[in-house]
């Protein structure tokens, strides 16, 4: 049996940031409802997965139902910044996206990471229920937020410092 479980229905806000300097950075997952906030810790490249997955489930959302209209994306930065307080309930083992064809809400499932030890079945649940417009703003803006980070070596794709980058493919000459 889960730690807990948590549904975020309907999410007044949903967005993701990261807080701290390139190479040093910690990503957010973080909706509102009512008076409450629900963060969650998440990696870089969960956030990634989530923007290219949610444009990819609204593409088939709108594919199976021709009649739905488009979802927007346009954002506004100073909304979609993360707010305090920034106190994470878990780090996300597990992202999945679903959807309510009846409610016209896309959920996000996330699960908690937990260790070897510890039973996969007392992991803590939180489902973050949003309409397709908030979902499409939460992939483009972190999109957004995924790009702001270290440039990425064109040759071996892994980030690169300011000081340099020993990049495999150069047989680790810095460039």
């Amino acid at each position: 049996m889960p730690r807990f479980e948590i549904d975020v229905d309907p999410c007044d806000h949903i967005t993701a940031d990261a807080i701290g300097a390139p190479g040093q950075r910690v990503f957010y997952l973080q909706a509102y409802q009512d008076q409450r906030t629900i963060t969650i810790l998440i990696e870089k490249t969960q956030l990634q997965s989530l923007a290219i997955g949610i444009e990819q489930f609204l593409s088939q959302i709108n594919q199976q139902n021709p009649n739905l209209e488009e979802a927007r994306g346009e954002f506004v930065e100073a909304q979609m910044r993360i707010n305090p307080p920034v106190d994470p309930l878990f780090r996300a083992g597990e992202i999945g996206l679903g959807y309510d064809k009846e409610r016209d809400r896309v959920v996000i499932f996330t699960k908690e990471l937990l260790t070897e030890e510890e039973d996969p079945e007392s992991a803590a649940q939180i489902r973050f229920w949003a309409t397709r417009d908030q979902m499409r703003k939460l992939a483009h803006w972190g999109a957004d937020v995924v790009t702001r980070g270290r440039p990425i070596c064109p040759q071996c794709g892994q980030p690169m410092e300011p000081e340099g980058h020993f990049c495999p493919k150069k047989n680790g000459h810095l460039h």
